[in-house]
């Protein structure tokens, strides 16, 4: 398939709302334009007077983005007083777990940027899920009221969910809560991490930009599902993300399983 025909496919996803497609040479070329597009979103948001939302993922592409805005060349790029930081899921562990989302961001860019640590609100995956997801879908409401995030981060998995709405699972019949605990009935890697707490379409859905990172040849098959195949959110969740704002898929030549032209 050559580039220009799938990017026609992926966009006829949502034809309301045509995503943007960016398709990069390398992960590294594909991270330079996430830590971009994040830092001129921070810009515009002290420009506007308020302070930047920005909701993070787990993942190793997250990682290699979260370890670039830590740099010197972005880390001085931003106000980071007026940053405040979320996450779009975590597993059912404590922070200090190497499982854990939150201990993944905290040692790779939270500690290594002078943001306030008031600032950075993490989903509690040490208590009892109901109670976390609870209590993060408060702290949401309170935070946001009926508007969304700045930027939003998402990934996707072999199996096309995003964050941690899963396949055939309970959170993507979630019409009005923000946040909810999502068990995943079948056994998942890494195991023992059957329980999650994730946000929602109704929240993910109002994000200003949610940039959909996707590198590597194993995400090749799934991701041809997703623009090819027909629109069945239970079976590639994923294909439920459709923000009011601008909604960004950033891949890789080896994920896009093309040859740029």
């Amino acid at each position: 398939m050559k580039l220009t025909e799938a990017v026609a496919n992926l966009l006829a996803m949502i034809p309301d709302k045509p995503p943007h497609i960016k398709v990069f040479q390398t992960a590294a070329q594909l991270v330079d334009e996430a830590a971009d597009m994040i830092v001129a979103a921070a810009l515009e948001a002290v420009d506007q007077g308020r302070l930047f939302s920005l909701f993070l993922s787990g993942g190793s592409t997250p990682k290699a983005l979260f370890e670039r805005l830590a740099g010197d060349d972005y880390r001085r790029q931003i106000d980071w007083r007026a940053v405040q930081i979320y996450f779009g899921d975590e597993r059912c562990v404590p922070p200090d777990s190497s499982l854990s989302n939150y201990a993944m961001a905290k040692s790779s860019l939270l500690d290594r940027v002078p943001i306030d640590p008031s600032n950075v609100f993490r989903m509690k995956g040490e208590l009892n899920p109901q109670l976390a997801a609870k209590e993060y879908g408060q702290l949401l409401r309170d935070q946001f009221q009926d508007e969304g995030p700045d930027v939003l981060l998402l990934g996707m998995g072999d199996d096309g969910h995003t964050a941690s709405l899963f396949p055939q699972t309970a959170a993507l019949d979630e019409t009005s809560h923000r946040c909810v605990a999502n068990h995943v009935p079948y056994d998942y890697i890494p195991k023992g991490t059957n329980w999650r707490i994730t946000l929602t379409y109704p929240f993910i859905n109002r994000s200003r930009q949610v940039l959909i990172l996707v590198t590597g040849k194993a995400k090749q098959q799934r991701l041809r599902e997703v623009i090819e195949g027909d629109r069945d959110v239970k079976r590639l969740p994923i294909q439920g993300v459709a923000p009011v704002g601008e909604l960004y898929w950033m891949l890789d030549v080896d994920a896009a399983g093309m040859k740029s032209e």
